[in-house]
């Protein structure tokens, strides 16, 4: 009998934790499951998740009205394989052995969901991209 593959770990950063960071996890969830751990944070959390973040997954069918702005803990890092930050870069505590990439991505942060739109889809295609390096099948 075969042990199974550990479960990859993703932690996703950026400031507010109210925009890209919170899209991207819920992409990885949506298209993973249980087959990655997800984690989003920011460096300075937002009180709430941005109103058209949460419009334009809603969009494509992902509902993220529950989630709220976590704190980026030295402890998130700590347990995550992959840590991905998406304009948060100096402020991410960094530990030998992880896997760290940072996705330049505008800021939806006071844009209408029009202009969300966009960073929405370039987010689930640098997911999936994400998921098929690690070798998770989505």
């Amino acid at each position: 009998m075969s042990t199974p593959a550990p479960r990859p770990s993703v932690l996703f950063v950026c400031v507010h934790n109210a925009g890209r960071s919170q899209m991207a996890a819920a992409f990885l969830t949506h298209l993973a499951g249980d087959r990655v751990e997800v984690r989003s944070a920011g460096s300075a959390p937002a009180d709430t998740v941005n109103p058209a973040v949460v419009e334009a997954m809603a969009e494509v069918g992902i509902d993220i009205s529950a989630e709220t702005p976590k704190i980026l803990t030295t402890e998130a890092v700590r347990s995550s394989d992959v840590v991905i930050t998406m304009g948060c870069g100096d402020t991410c505590p960094v530990f030998p052995g992880k896997r760290y990439l940072d996705w330049q991505l505008q800021d939806p942060a006071g844009q209408g969901v029009t202009a969300v739109r966009p960073i929405r889809d370039e987010i689930e295609h640098r997911v999936r991209g994400l998921l098929a390096e690690l070798g998770v099948r989505t």
